[in-house]
């Protein structure tokens, strides 16, 4: 009993040696860097590896380098040729400098979410429907433009974002619709009546050459010939050439007649 408070002294002294430990000594993956304030001072960016902080004098703030994912909620914005829909995104940035994430801003991963969708209603505001469907590489471009400005004096910087999801309306669905169904029927009809056009081009040279190749048609005419004894009809038709009925068509003259 006599050698308690000796043994109580040294227990509280083992007690703080290791809270001094314990508190002291940090470590930082290597994507870590340690911002830390003494006595409310900031001083230069420590990490990664083994840091060695005073307790209670030192306040350590961990920052990620890692990028950052941040998903973007569905905003509803109202397009420039006054069409509603349904937009969301998604943001990749990263902190580069650590200090300027913690001291500049309060948070930084949520001052990044607000500005990103303030942001995407913005530009898809000013954006018509056919350029939000069509032009998207356009419209993200822009949209990283706009946010890695905005969050440059934080420290952060956007990588990329990417609009996910454009929600229409159901009229506005069905409109899309006809409209890609005219579109196809239109085509096709261009389609068709180049095809004839060609084939009326082919015709015409074809009968050009009949027209200075007399022969050429007496072979057509024999092949129209096999063509149509291959079909095994009854009744078998065979045109013959004008010139050659038509002494009989014409009225015999009177031999008194003057010619």
């Amino acid at each position: 009993m006599i050698f308690a408070p000796q043994f109580l002294s040294l227990v509280f002294v083992v007690f703080l040696v290791l809270y001094f430990l314990v508190s002291a000594i940090k470590v930082l993956r290597e994507y870590e860097r340690g911002v830390i304030f003494r006595l409310g001072r900031l001083i230069p960016v420590k990490g990664p590896g083994l840091v060695i902080i005073w307790p209670i004098i030192d306040k350590i703030v961990k920052v990620s380098l890692r990028t950052v994912t941040m998903d973007v909620p569905a905003q509803d914005v109202i397009t420039r040729d006054n069409v509603s829909v349904k937009v969301n995104a998604v943001v990749y940035f990263r902190v580069m400098d650590p200090s300027k994430a913690i001291t500049e801003v309060e948070d930084f991963y949520f001052a990044t979410s607000q500005i990103a969708q303030t942001t995407l209603r913005s530009v898809v505001g000013q954006s018509q429907l056919d350029d939000l469907l069509s032009k998207r590489d356009e419209i993200n471009a822009e949209l990283q433009r706009i946010i890695d400005f905005q969050t440059e004096p934080w420290g952060i910087k956007v990588t990329a974002v990417e609009v996910k999801n454009v929600d229409l309306p159901q009229e506005m669905l069905r409109a899309i619709a006809k409209q890609a169904e005219a579109e196809r029927m239109r085509r096709a009809k261009i389609i068709n009546a180049e095809g004839e056009f060609q084939a009326a081009q082919k015709l015409a040279d074809a009968a050009k050459i009949i027209a200075t190749e007399p022969a050429t048609l007496q072979l057509r005419f024999l092949q129209t010939l096999v063509e149509v004894a291959a079909d095994k009809n009854s009744t078998v038709l065979f045109p013959l050439p004008i010139d050659l009925i038509k002494p009989f068509l014409e009225p015999k003259k009177k031999s008194g007649d003057v010619e």
